[in-house]
């Protein structure tokens, strides 16, 4: 079993600036006229070009690339990870020069960047084309309006990652739906009050992915107007659910990805995540005691039917409009995303991957990670892959909206209350940045 890396990785505010006020500064390089001809004359004649990304397998990826195509040089930069490389992106985008031919962008800050007329349109590269080469569910993120502003790197299909010893000592059954689920948080805290069904101490890439999996479309974007309804009926029906563990005390407040959460997943006082497929390799990696312990299966859901989730977290790899070559940075993009050789590097470096070769290959589906007990774990994410909403989408500046969660949701979850007046808290804070940038918002 490869080792996956972690993704969705919590968010710093950053300054943006609405689309009007930026196309300016934004649109000073290239245009998006172009033709799969340019892309194979470009990458014939060659040239430099230069990638920002944070994710492990970039280094040989770009190896791979440049043996494939020796006229072509890849300068590989990591300007940070997530918010850390956005920031400095951004500046770029302001100052009109210094961004990357193509950048690593995580899908819950692409419309930002997408908005804002910073990426290049691919559509007349033909990229519209590799549609079905993708997972629906990855390439709505990079497809908006009819324009395709990149390709998805990988996917966080979401499923329950489950400690079978500690469900066992308890005779707790996996739980299909969430009432059974909210029942197992009661029944296992009852007995051992250190121990905890998860640790939840208010993340907004989980919140909206749970608001996702619940049907809910809190934010809407047309152009420069934006709707905000974080008491939508999708939104509503995952906090009755969620409220109960919030306010009942169900839930571990120890912080995710501490040295803590780390050793409660390993001695059993945290007993399910429910999170996105790249988690495997973290557990092997940080919770190596624990292995055999830990098993995967579907997200509950809310009527146990047929299961019905959402994606946490993933990347895609985007043109900037600043490039100077960008038939070659098109080339470039769809090697990376697309093809067998890079594919096959990602994957070995641990990503989960979003092209449907990949998730369909039988030496994938038929791993089994002695971690996992023998199961073949990659069947319940594929499978998850198949069923992850396509609907929702992110506002036009997420990752000032995830950076100001902890300080209105994450309150309610710090003082154990409803959760509706900590979404309301955000959503004031919401439209009032909107407003503050350009946006015309509306709130329900």
């Amino acid at each position: 079993m490869h080792k996956r890396i972690r993704r969705g990785l919590s968010a710093l505010a950053i300054g943006v600036t609405a689309a009007i006020a930026l196309a300016a500064c934004a649109s000073g390089g290239s245009s998006s006229s172009g033709s799969s001809d340019d892309i194979d004359k470009a990458l014939k004649d060659g040239g430099t070009l230069t990638y920002w990304s944070w994710t492990p397998s970039a280094k040989a990826q770009v190896a791979a690339f440049e043996k494939q195509y020796p006229k072509v040089k890849v300068k590989l930069v990591n300007a940070g990870t997530g918010a850390d490389q956005y920031t400095k992106l951004q500046n770029t985008i302001k100052a009109g020069s210094g961004a990357p031919d193509v950048a690593q962008v995580e899908y819950y800050a692409l419309p930002q960047f997408a908005l804002s007329d910073s990426l290049l349109d691919l559509s007349s590269y033909g990229f519209g084309d590799l549609k079905d080469e993708f997972a629906a569910s990855t390439w709505s993120s990079v497809s908006m309006d009819g324009k395709v502003y990149g390709l998805p790197q990988d996917s966080g299909p979401m499923a329950l990652f489950y400690n079978k010893k500690v469900f066992d000592e308890h005779d707790i059954a996996v739980p299909k739906t969430w009432d059974e689920y909210v029942a197992a948080a009661k029944k296992l805290h009852a007995a051992d009050p250190k121990a905890y069904i998860t640790a939840d101490s208010g993340d907004a890439g989980f919140t909206t992915s749970m608001i996702a999996q619940a049907g809910g479309t809190p934010f809407t974007t047309k152009g420069d107007k934006v709707t905000i309804n974080l008491q939508d009926a999708g939104t509503k029906k995952w906090t009755s659910t969620w409220n109960e563990l919030v306010e009942q005390g169900l839930l571990s407040k120890t912080v995710g990805w501490s040295d803590d959460w780390y050793k409660q997943l390993g001695n059993g006082q945290i007993a399910t995540l429910i999170t996105g497929a790249w988690m495997p390799g973290n557990l092997e990696a940080s919770v190596a005691d624990a292995s055999g312990d830990w098993r995967v299966a579907p997200m509950p859901t809310y009527d146990g039917s047929a299961a019905q989730t959402a994606n946490n977290g993933g990347s895609a790899e985007a043109v900037l409009k600043q490039s100077k070559n960008p038939a070659l940075a098109a080339g470039f993009l769809k090697w990376l995303n697309s093809s067998k050789e890079s594919t096959g590097v990602f994957m070995k470096s641990g990503g989960f991957p979003s092209t449907t070769a990949d998730l369909d290959s039988s030496a994938f589906l038929d791993e089994k990670p002695e971690y996992f007990g023998g199961q073949q774990i990659n069947k319940v994410l594929v499978d998850a892959s198949k069923s992850s909403d396509n609907d929702f989408t992110y506002l036009p500046y997420q990752v000032y909206a995830n950076s100001v969660f902890a300080d209105t949701v994450g309150q309610s979850y710090e003082n154990g209350t409803s959760l509706e007046s900590g979404l309301a808290a955000w959503q004031k804070a919401l439209a009032k940045y909107g407003k503050d940038q350009g946006f015309t918002v509306s709130t329900k």
